[in-house]
C-alpha cells in the first residue's frame, strides 16, 4: 500500500492546531500558540495566513520533518457558500472568497489559505473538507414558515460525516446506503438526519435553532425573544452575543468560565439544584433526535452520539434512555477533526473519491 503523508491545519482564534499523518497514521500532533497582542496587530483575521504559515513552517523544520514528503496539504473549511459535502481542492475562487471575507469572518476562513500557502512551495495539492456550510438539505427542510426566512444548513459537517462513514463501516456497509441520525454535542448542538450519504435536514447549530447548549440559547419561543429584542437591554450586537455566548447552561448556572464545568460531577446526584437543566439539555437532544426519525420515515439503522459531551456517561444515559427505541446507538466521543481532515484527503489521494472543485 502507497504510503501519503498529509499534513493538516485547523486554526483557531489563537492557536493553529497541526498533525502530520502517514496514512493514517499520525506522527506529529500538536498546537501552534500565537501571542494575543502580537495577533491583535492584523487588521483582519484572515491576514493572519501569512504569518501562521511561516509560523508552522518553522515548527516543522525545527522538529526536522523532511517537507519534500508531503503529498498533500489540508486545511478546515472557512464561511464559504453552501456546497455539498466532500473534499475539495484550494483553488483560485476559493482563496479569493475567503480573502475577501465575503460570508463572514472566523478563524476557519485560514486553513485554506494557510494550506494552499504551504503546499505550493512543494508543487503539491492543498485541500478542505467537509466545512460548516455543507448543504444537502432537501428543499422541503428549508421552508421556515415566513417567507422571508430560509432555513440554513450550518452545522459540523466534518465531524457528522467522519462520523457517518465510522458507524457504516462498523455496521458493514457504505455511508451511501444507511440512514443515520447524527448528534453533534459540543459548544454548539447539531442533529442531522443522514440518508445514503445526505444531511438532508439538520438544525443551525449557530444561529439559535434546535436544543440549547452549554452556551448557546437555541431556539426560543418567538414572541418573548422578540419583546426582549425591543426591550432597550440590548442593543443589536449584545443580542446576538447573548444568544450566542451567554445562554444555556452556563447562564442558568451563572458561570462564566465553561472549562470548569465538571458534567459527571454535576449529574452524580439527582438532588443537585443544577441537575434539572442538563435533564432539560438531555431532554431537548432527545426531542430533536426523534423529530430526526420522523424525517428518516423511522428507518433508522443507528444513532450516534459525538462531540464533546458524549464523554459524560451520566448525561449519554439520560439521551439514551428516551431514544433508544428508534434504534442502536454508537458513541463517538469527541470531535477528532484532524484525524478526519487526514481521512478526507486519504480517500482522494488512494482514489475512493474525485476532488471536488469550488466554484
Amino acid at each position: 500500500m502507497s504510503k501519503f503523508r498529509i499534513l493538516v491545519i485547523n486554526p483557531r482564534s489563537f492557536v493553529t492546531e497541526i498533525a502530520l499523518y502517514e496514512n493514517e497514521v499520525p506522527i506529529i500532533v500538536d498546537d501552534i500558540h500565537h501571542n494575543a497582542e502580537q495577533l491583535q496587530d492584523f487588521p483582519s483575521i484572515v491576514s493572519q495566513y501569512m504569518y501562521r504559515s511561516e509560523e508552522v513552517l518553522s515548527y516543522l523544520v525545527a522538529k526536522g520533518i523532511n517537507l519534500s514528503k508531503l503529498a498533500a496539504v489540508c486545511g478546515r473549511g472557512g464561511l464559504l457558500k453552501p456546497i455539498d459535502g466532500g473534499t475539495y481542492l484550494v483553488n483560485t475562487a476559493m482563496r479569493n472568497e475567503l480573502l475577501g471575507q465575503t460570508r463572514g469572518e472566523h478563524p476557519s476562513n485560514l486553513g485554506a489559505l494557510i494550506a494552499y500557502e504551504i503546499a505550493k512551495h512543494f508543487e503539491i495539492p492543498s485541500y478542505i473538507v467537509d466545512p460548516v456550510v455543507v448543504d444537502e438539505m432537501d428543499n422541503i427542510a428549508k421552508i421556515s414558515g415566513y417567507p422571508s426566512i430560509t432555513r440554513k444548513s450550518v452545522f459540523h459537517a466534518l465531524n457528522h460525516k467522519a462520523s457517518g462513514r465510522r458507524a457504516a463501516m462498523e455496521l458493514g456497509k457504505k455511508y451511501e446506503e444507511v440512514h443515520l441520525i447524527i448528534a453533534h454535542l459540543g459548544e454548539g448542538i447539531t442533529i442531522g438526519a443522514h440518508s445514503k450519504g445526505r444531511v438532508i435536514d439538520v438544525n443551525n447549530g449557530l444561529n439559535g435553532e434546535g436544543p440549547f447548549s452549554i452556551e448557546r440559547s437555541g431556539t426560543l419561543p418567538h414572541g418573548d425573544l422578540v419583546d426582549l429584542c425591543y426591550s432597550g437591554a440590548f442593543n443589536y450586537e449584545e443580542m446576538k452575543r447573548e444568544l450566542l455566548y451567554h445562554s444555556g447552561v452556563m447562564a442558568y448556572l451563572d458561570k462564566s468560565n465553561r472549562d470548569s464545568l465538571e458534567l459527571d460531577k454535576e449529574l452524580k446526584h439527582i438532588d443537585n439544584p443544577n441537575y434539572p437543566v442538563f435533564e432539560a439539555l438531555a431532554y431537548q437532544i432527545a426531542k430533536e433526535i426523534g423529530s430526526a426519525s420522523t424525517v428518516l420515515f423511522g428507518n433508522v439503522d443507528a444513532i450516534i452520539l459525538t462531540g464533546e459531551l458524549a464523554f459524560s456517561n451520566l448525561f449519554v444515559k439520560l439521551i439514551m434512555e428516551r431514544v433508544n427505541w428508534i434504534a442502536d446507538i454508537m458513541v463517538y466521543p469527541g470531535e477528532n477533526e484532524r484525524q478526519s481532515l487526514a481521512q478526507g484527503v486519504l480517500r482522494v489521494l488512494r482514489k475512493e473519491e474525485i476532488p471536488k472543485e469550488y466554484g
